[in-house]
């Protein structure tokens, strides 16, 4: 369905752009249907810079992005918004999504005037309730409130709720519970994977180990805008190749480990030394100068399952 090849994002910064920032580099993977991957790495890995060249809120500096067989950076007028009728975003917070101003159920009103102008009031309403239900909301209860009325999680619910009335096939779900308290978190986790039952894919960016591994089939691990490792989901956390993905895992807090010594332990793999070959190369323990000098192909080192690593 969604096929990234030898994707990069440089920008350029500093005075008259002089100087380039190489936020994503050589990314490669495919989504497929009702499939759901987990993009997941720290804050300012590239993850949000992905999404965003997916949307085409962003352009893509190298490389192409395929939906449905079509470079995405040729779609222009009707193509585009054919396009975004099939793909769709969710970001991270919600209360930055509506105008405080506006009452929510202007969400859809926008879309209804963008792409089903030709529908009449009594059918659209139908299909808002519909879709609200969809996500588990009482249209009476949400419909005609304020943003501010709505908690965070019925926010959430309701761009959902905007994205399935435009029966999309894909979602970009960028950290889309991380501002959500715990006990909606789990909600809006089993909202997705009952809309992957009926057939959407899902793109979910994280940079929660917990969630990438309860919710998602394949996982990919993002470091410094290179895609360190992908695989099966449960081979990539029980069974990792690179080092940086063993030091992820290693650093969930596990009731039988004192927290004092995980935060050794971190230190303890982590040198300070120049990048110049494999991104990781100033972080990994086993590390040789040959590492600083080339970077690593992402090979596959089992069927599925790859990993850009010298060792």
């Amino acid at each position: 369905m969604l096929t990234l090849q030898n994707v990069s994002k440089v920008y350029r910064i500093g005075a008259f752009g002089l100087r380039r920032l190489t936020a994503i580099r050589d990314v490669s993977f495919e989504i497929g249907q009702r499939e759901i991957v987990s993009l997941i790495g720290e804050s300012g890995s590239g993850k949000s810079t992905i999404g965003k060249m997916i949307l085409r809120l962003i352009p893509v500096t190298s490389g192409t992005i395929r939906f449905e067989g079509t470079d995405i950076s040729t779609l222009k007028g009707g193509a585009l918004k054919e396009y975004y009728r099939k793909v769709q975003g969710v970001f991270q917070d919600p209360f930055a999504s509506y105008n405080p101003i506006f009452k929510a159920d202007r969400i859809f009103a926008m879309v209804h005037d963008e792409f089903f102008p030709n529908v009449g009031a009594q059918e659209w309403r139908e299909k808002v309730e519909g879709a609200l239900r969809a996500v588990g909301l009482n249209p009476p209860d949400v419909l005609g409130k304020f943003p501010h009325q709505l908690s965070g999680g019925q926010q959430q619910r309701f761009l959902i709720a905007r994205a399935l009335l435009l029966d999309i096939r894909l979602l970009i779900a960028d950290e889309v519970i991380s501002m959500l308290d715990a006990s909606t978190r789990i909600d809006v986790l089993n909202l997705l994977s009952d809309l992957k039952a009926r057939g959407l894919s899902i793109l979910f960016i994280t940079h929660d180990l917990s969630l990438g591994y309860y919710i998602s089939e394949r996982a990919m691990i993002l470091y410094r805008g290179r895609v360190l490792e992908m695989g099966p989901t449960d081979r990539v956390y029980l069974h990792p190749f690179h080092p940086y993905t063993e030091m992820l895992m290693e650093s969930v807090p596990r009731l039988d480990h004192r927290w004092e010594e995980a935060i050794r332990v971190e230190k303890a793999t982590t040198p300070d030394r120049p990048v110049a070959g494999c991104v990781y190369a100033d972080r990994c323990p086993r590390a040789k100068e040959s590492c600083t000098r080339q970077e690593p192909e992402l090979v596959e080192a089992e069927s599925g399952h790859f990993v850009a690593c010298w060792k």
